[in-house]
């Protein structure tokens, strides 16, 4: 028995020997468009998930909020019921909300004593909305629209560190990937470094029907999340475009069918008078 308990003694030093030795688990960068589900890596965890706690911060909160604590969630959080723990010990998060975003630490607790050092992953939450549309996919043709996408992150770190350390950026590109702002002079678009959100402002016409323009956040040149909106022309305008192409060529066999019609009548009347004067 003592030997036993001596040899998971010094394999428990050894498994905190490589924990602790090391130079500290990579700082994780997780994006996710808010509605999605995200899956959070743990990559520190010890097997059975059962010494795994996952905290929670954004930075603007004076205290720390425990959401997953040796294994089991918490129930006293507002978002417990989206939170779950994965067979690897990560922390799955579903429909996404932009509050969710932030830092979130995996730490492992030994017989009530923190092992290692903490896995840390930073969650930006990216949004968009649109003023003329409440869907995420279309916007309306023939109007003025303003579409708008912001990066929720850490709270103390302003959008201009994470733009020159972070390498991380929100621009509007067409449906070929090109730069909106070099493509086409009727889009608008301003960016607001203090709170990370990029808007584009634009007068949509019928003839860009099908046309798409997409908003992009990239992390030192990767493409980490992106939304796209398609321009859809509505029904009654298809209509009376159709009508008002249509018109003419209506009225024009109208014409024509008058006049054949006219010319068998004629000719039907003068067989008749012929026919007539024949008896």
């Amino acid at each position: 028995m003592a030997d036993t308990c001596h040899l998971c003694l010094l394999g428990l030093i050894f498994l905190s020997s490589l924990l602790t030795g090391s130079s500290g688990v990579d700082d994780a960068h997780v994006f996710i468009s808010s509605g999605q589900n995200v899956h959070l890596s743990c990559n520190n965890a010890l097997p059975d998930c059962t010494s795994t706690t996952w905290n929670y911060n954004r930075f603007n909160q004076s205290e720390t909020v425990e959401l997953i604590g040796l294994g089991i969630t918490k129930t006293d959080t507002e978002k417990h019921e989206r939170l779950s723990l994965g067979s690897d010990c990560s922390l799955n998060i579903k429909n996404v909300t932009k509050e969710d975003y932030g830092l979130y630490t995996c730490r492992q607790y030994v017989n009530d004593k923190q092992l290692g050092t903490d896995a840390r992953v930073y969650l930006h939450v990216f949004h968009v909305s649109s003023s003329s549309s409440s869907s995420q996919t279309e916007i309306s043709a023939g109007r003025s629209v303003t579409l708008s996408c912001q990066l929720y992150s850490f709270a103390d770190v302003s959008c201009d560190d994470l733009i020159n350390s972070e390498g991380i950026q929100l621009f509007w590109v067409n449906q070929a990937g090109d730069n909106l702002i070099n493509s086409d002079s009727r889009y608008q678009i301003l960016f607001s470094s203090d709170h990370c959100i990029s808007t584009l402002n634009t007068t949509l016409l019928n003839e860009d029907h099908n046309r798409e323009c997409r908003c992009n956040v990239t992390h030192r040149d990767q493409v980490k999340a992106s939304v796209t909106y398609t321009v859809k022309s509505s029904v009654i305008v298809i209509i009376v475009e159709f009508a008002v192409f249509a018109a003419p060529t209506v009225i024009l066999l109208q014409i024509i069918c008058a006049r054949r019609t006219g010319e068998f009548f004629s000719l039907t009347q003068s067989a008749t008078i012929f026919k007539i004067a024949q008896t």
